[in-house]
């Protein structure tokens, strides 16, 4: 016999023998023999019993998933010497790991050639892939250490319970008793992130606020919405001797944009939701396009095929959500009164919901009608007059153009581009 991917020589049973024995189990199964020197010659174990304690309880105890199902530790006699021999078979919850080190490389070792190495992160995923039927938030998630402090309290807020029991019906531990990655997107260890940016203007050219969001989908969630709502602004204006008040953005677009976003993103790809504010709308983009076999038409009819069904079943268990696929209808309707409307963009890997600000679209300028009467420039008042007939002054001109390229224009815009007070402006 000689060392190869299915067989591993030891002097002495040493801690090293864990690294072979994951190894195994994470590729194609083999033998390790306590007791052959590197050319297999046979040294033998003095205490065969005490070696065979060791290594069933290094199997038990060190090495996760369970593996001792797929582990047969036995003793042989090979040139009159006692070899301890540990068979090990390819076992069905890859990836097998050191319990100290977790599910990355440093704990995930794979077997090429006579040698046991670390797994890549991307071998690690493929086994994932592999063992969990290839949806995300049923895969086991790389980290063990969780925590639930803001997902409890938000559970806690809606009369929920949220122990051990309800954290099995709910999927966030799988069936092998280790945290599921919908377990990882509720803890406070979740890997997701949302990134919200304010612009100035309409354009993304000068920030005013930004702020990245973390831990808890659910913590990002409510953040999110409290983030927004400071910068949805209340206009006023009267209406004979009544004043009437109304916000930037009706505040069940905002909620209901911010629950899609969160409910059918693609979680298995490591971008962070991203929230633009400018002056004029709102952005949320959210990667993962639409899930096979469902249109643009179809969700705007409320036609809806979760791509994160336990995900959605979480929040639907918190009344975040009453009914699937509501939520663009929702959105449309609530912008019902308004000449403005929500737009839907869609591309193979991304989704974007822009939400136009009804107040902005009332301080736009209508698009100025031909002058009807041309003047000298004697004739206009120092500032420009543009009434009772007079041509555009020269600066009016200017703001006129300056309208029809950008389709809006605020008192920013006139400051910048006349080099006038805020006053003039």
């Amino acid at each position: 016999m000689t060392e190869g991917k299915n067989i591993e020589f030891k002097r002495e049973y040493t801690d090293a023998v864990k690294y072979a024995l994951v190894a195994f189990a994470n590729t194609d199964g083999g033998k390790i023999y306590i007791g052959l020197d590197d050319d297999g010659n046979a040294i033998g174990v003095d205490n065969p019993d005490a070696v065979l304690l060791q290594a069933t309880n290094m199997i038990r105890d060190a090495v996760s998933p369970d593996l001792t199902l797929f582990t047969e530790c036995a003793t042989e006699t090979h040139g009159r010497k006692n070899v301890v021999v540990i068979t090990v078979q390819r076992g069905t919850a890859c990836p097998y790991y050191i319990r100290k080190k977790g599910i990355r490389p440093e704990g995930v070792y794979v077997r090429q050639g006579a040698a046991s190495v670390p797994a890549s992160e991307t071998a690690i995923f493929k086994m994932i892939r592999e063992t969990s039927g290839g949806t995300f938030e049923d895969a086991r998630s790389l980290n063990q250490e969780l925590s639930f402090e803001r997902t409890a309290t938000v559970f806690a807020k809606k009369g929920v319970e949220f122990g051990e029991a309800q954290k099995r019906s709910l999927n966030l531990i799988g069936a092998d008793g280790m945290f599921s990655n919908l377990g990882m997107l509720l803890s406070d260890q979740c890997v997701s992130t949302t990134k919200i940016a304010v612009f100035n203007g309409s354009k993304k050219s000068v920030f005013r606020d930004r702020q990245e969001l973390s831990g808890s989908i659910l913590a990002q969630l409510e953040d999110a919405v409290a983030f927004l709502e400071r910068y949805n602004c209340t206009r006023s204006e009267f209406s004979g001797i009544y004043r009437v008040d109304r916000r930037d953005y009706p505040s069940d677009a905002i909620r209901e944009a911010l629950l899609n976003a969160v409910v059918h993103r693609d979680y298995a790809i490591s971008a962070s939701t991203l929230i633009s504010i400018f002056d004029d709308r709102i952005e949320i983009v959210t990667v993962g396009g639409l899930t096979r076999g469902i249109t643009y038409g179809d969700i705007m009819l409320g036609v809806s095929v979760l791509r994160n069904r336990h995900l959605a079943n979480v929040f639907y268990r918190l009344k975040l959500i009453e009914a699937y696929g509501t939520g663009m209808l929702k959105i449309n309707e609530s912008y019902a009164d308004y000449a403005v409307k929500p737009k839907i963009e869609i591309s193979d890997n991304a989704f974007k919901v822009t939400l136009p600000n009804v107040n902005f679209a009332t301080t736009i300028l209508p698009e100025p009608e031909p002058p009807i009467a041309v003047v000298s420039e004697t004739q206009h008042a120092p500032y420009g007059n543009a009434h009772h007939g007079n041509a555009p002054s020269e600066r009016e001109a200017t703001l006129l153009q300056l309208l029809k390229t950008q389709g809006a224009i605020v008192r920013k815009d006139v400051e910048t581009t006349l080099g006038v007070s805020q006053a003039t402006a």
